[in-house]
Order: structure tokens, then C-alpha cells, then sequence
């Protein structure tokens, strides 16, 4: 069913000859679970997530592409993608930020807007939760072949805490989406400027972590490799 956006999202991956390739590989396996997970019937309206993850892939794809101008949150993220000072895992926080703080509210509004109301959407939404719970641990595994710190606090509980944050995130997406759902295109397009201009500075904070983080940082990007290409290799998995 999302055959198609999957290998858009690794084409893009393969294509890249930096970092900016590290997030759409990542998010074409997560995406290729979101189809299995439809196809299992884990959601009460299959073809309604399917859709729904289409569309989301959109947010990412068309600016990718040149299609749509590029929000903020997506810039700040490209504008590093030559850095290799920063670490594998910061460059998959940079799209996580923009992907999931920014564009995924902007889903659940359009999502809504196309069904005449934004309740029946919660529930499938929570359950993409538990796929990404799934999926977590078998990217963390094939990352750890490119970056050889990751599994070491992954196994120290810092999977968890990424899972905790990242379901954290996605719940502040879907309150600003009931926050913004009932206004007009006019108060709406505002408030998603703001967001924007928020998350672009989130970004900022991604690439310039304090201290000790800052001081770990280097430290962490010698355990790592440096090509791009079998980073992005690495963490398609199968894909790959």
C-alpha cells in the first residue's frame, strides 16, 4: 500500500552524498512498518492510516524535492547535512524535530479537515506509537554498526528515554492540532509560522548541545563512521 513512498523515502536516502540522507533512510523502514503493521490490521481504519502516512511523507518529500518552498525547520536541518562534526544520531534528531514537532500537527489539521472531524483520528494516531516502540530497537541495532556508542546507551535505558521523548513529541503535535484544528486558513497559516520559527531554533539547540554533552560530543564522533554512504546503508536495514 505504501509501497511507493517507501522507495521514494530510500531513493532520496541513496541519492545523498551527506547526512541528509540519514533521516528519509531511517523513515522509509519506519514507514515500511506502518504498511505492515495496516496490512496486520493493528488500526481501526487501516486505509485511513495509510493515507494519513502518505500524506506525512508529503510534508517531508515535496520540500525535499523543490516542489514546495522549505519551511525553516527543514533548512536548518539540510543547511548541517556536510557537517561531520555532528553525530549520526544528531543528524536523525534534526528530521525527527522538523518531521515530527513541525509537519506531523499540519497532518493531523489536513487529516481532520478531509474527514469533518479530528476525534476519530486519535486513536490510530496513539497506535503508531507502539509501532515505532517496535521499531526502535532494530534501528538502534543496525545503527550501532555505524555509530559504536549508540548500543552502549541504548542498553543503559537510553532507548526508553528516546521512545518516552519521542511519544512526548507526538502528543505536544496532536495538542497543537486540537489547539489550531477550529481556526480559520488565516490564524492557522500564523500559528504554523510560529511553530516553524520554534523548531527551527529547537534545531539550533540540536547542533550546539551544552555542556557535558558538548564536551562528549567529539568524543562520540570518533566511535563513528564517516562515509554517508554506508551510514544510510546501515540504517535502511533491509532496505538498504
Amino acid at each position: 500500500m505504501l509501497e511507493d513512498t517507501i522507495e521514494e523515502l530510500r531513493a532520496v536516502a541513496l541519492a545523498a552524498d551527506d547526512a541528509t540522507g540519514y533521516f528519509p533512510a531511517m523513515y522509509a523502514r519506519v514507514t515500511q512498518r506502518i504498511d505492515r503493521a495496516a496490512g496486520d490490521r493493528r488500526f481501526g481504519d487501516g486505509a485511513g492510516m495509510v493515507d494519513f502516512a502518505r500524506s506525512f511523507a508529503g510534508w517531508y518529500l515535496r520540500p525535499r524535492s523543490g516542489v514546495e518552498p522549505i519551511p525553516g525547520s527543514w533548512q536548518a536541518a539540510w543547511d548541517v547535512g556536510g557537517d561531520r562534526r555532528l553525530l549520526i544520531v544528531q543528524h536523525l534528531l534534526l528530521g525527527i524535530n522538523a518531521h515530527v514537532n513541525h509537519d506531523l500537527a499540519q497532518v493531523v489539521i489536513e487529516s481532520a479537515d478531509q474527514r469533518g472531524d479530528i476525534d476519530p483520528i486519535r486513536a490510530d494516531f496513539d497506535a503508531v506509537n507502539e509501532v515505532l516502540a517496535e521499531t526502535l530497537p532494530e534501528v538502534l541495532h543496525d545503527l550501532g554498526r555505524a555509530s559504536r556508542w549508540v548500543n552502549l546507551v541504548a542498553s543503559a535505558g537510553g532507548g526508553r528515554m528516546f521512545t518516552f521523548s519521542l511519544t512526548a513529541a507526538r502528543d505536544q503535535a496532536w495538542r497543537y492540532a486540537v489547539r489550531n484544528w477550529p481556526l480559520d486558513v488565516a490564524d492557522r497559516s500564523r500559528q504554523a509560522a510560529d511553530l516553524d520559527e520554534l523548531v527551527r531554533v529547537l534545531a539550533y539547540l540540536v547542533t550546539r548541545p551544552a555542556w557535558p554533552v558538548s564536551w562528549l560530543v567529539p568524543i562520540a564522533r570518533r566511535l563513528e563512521e564517516d562515509d554517508p554512504r554506508r551510514v544510510v546503508r546501515d540504517l535502511l536495514g533491509e532496505l538498504a
